[in-house]
């Protein structure tokens, strides 16, 4: 975990919560259980600022606007942002347009991405 400095640590950790479709949040509570749980993972690693985005859940990444995500877009944009954390990197966007959008802004003004495999740096 040598990836996560202070300066990381100083913003905060923002766990992005979706599931894509309506079906997937009425029957599929695990995966939404394993995804609140990544508050604990960020509390674990050090953040003690840890905010929850979860407007997406039921709405598909494929042409639906996701105010979740724009939302984790502008406060990394903002600085506010050391860790973005998800269940699974790839949960984070379903477009290779976000996904690339994500990792610049990420990239830009050092902000991880963590899931439950590791942290990664998108500035390296």
């Amino acid at each position: 975990m040598s990836r996560i400095t202070p300066e990381h640590l100083c913003r905060g950790a923002f766990v992005y919560v979706r599931q894509s479709t309506a079906d997937q949040v009425l029957n599929n509570h695990e995966s939404r259980r394993r995804q609140y749980g990544l508050v604990g993972r960020a509390h674990a690693l050090g953040w003690k600022a840890v905010e929850v985005i979860d407007e997406d859940l039921g709405k598909s990444g494929a042409g639906i606007a996701r105010p979740g995500f724009e939302k984790l877009l502008a406060a990394i944009c903002e600085g506010r942002v050391g860790a973005v954390v998800s269940i699974e990197a790839s949960r984070l966007a379903r477009n290779g347009r976000d996904w690339h959008t994500l990792l610049d802004f990420c990239g830009m003004v050092g902000t991880l991405i963590v899931d439950e495999d590791g942290v990664y740096d998108p500035s390296c």
